[in-house]
């Protein structure tokens, strides 16, 4: 049976005018290979509400998890909620868990709930919370979507929130080999070892390195036996 599908979400304008740079896709490939869920695509979009509903809409249908990054805090401009909610048709407002949540974080620390923080606890009907031991604003799950915050420690924190409860398949094993000879001259026979093995994902990255340039050959599946007897045959191809 294979693996489950993911997709990643990352919402948000200083993503893509590049003034913040992105540490959550990283993260996130990281960890769902640990699971053995298969992420499959990733997405940045701006902070456009017709571009955010149509991404959800789209990766929801087509892969088993979607997770998405940024836009949950309190700014005008942090509109994810209300996009996932009018993705799925369903009504938002300030929930009573929620709310309850952050009233009790702000009494600790001294700070007034005023309505911007409030908007934090504004959870699309039928979502269920996700944890947040940061800074405590919750995210959530609707249907298939986990719903997170773009801060990495909270996005962190909030991915080993949801990790436990989903099912997961074979964990992707990875195996890599550095050959310093040109694409050019390895790229038949490694063309015909993918065919002989299909099961693997083979990828050729190539490097340049203190005058020498060749390419690391990085092999993943989840049959550890046939990883080590195709990594047998590319030592023999290029000994």
């Amino acid at each position: 049976m294979p693996n489950p599908t993911a997709a990643m979400l990352v919402i948000g304008d200083e993503i893509l005018s590049g003034r913040t740079r992105d540490a959550n896709m990283h993260h996130l490939a990281n960890e769902l290979t640990a699971q053995g869920i298969d992420l499959k695509e990733v997405r940045m979009v701006s902070d456009e509400a017709p571009a955010i509903v149509d991404a959800v809409k789209a990766l929801s249908g087509s892969y088993d998890h979607v997770f998405t990054s940024g836009g949950i805090g309190p700014t005008h401009d942090d509109i994810t909620a209300d996009c996932i909610a009018e993705a799925f048709d369903e009504a938002i407002d300030v929930r009573d868990d929620a709310r309850q949540l952050l009233a009790d974080h702000y009494a600790r620390t001294g700070k007034e709930l005023n309505e911007a923080r409030l908007r934090m606890a504004r959870i699309p009907d039928g979502a269920e919370l996700i944890d947040n031991p940061v800074s405590v604003a919750p995210g959530f799950t609707l249907q298939n979507v986990h719903v997170m915050a773009g801060v990495p420690s909270v996005f962190t924190a909030m991915v080993a929130s949801v990790l436990p409860t989903l099912t997961g398949g074979a964990p992707l094993i990875s195996r890599s080999q550095r050959i310093e000879r040109g694409e050019g001259d390895i790229a038949g026979p490694l063309g015909q070892l993918a065919q002989d093995y299909p099961e693997l994902s083979i990828g050729s990255y190539p490097f340049q390195d203190k005058g020498k340039h060749g390419a690391n050959i990085v092999m993943r599946g989840i049959d550890e036996a046939m990883l080590d007897e195709a990594m047998g045959k590319l030592a023999e191809l290029f000994a």
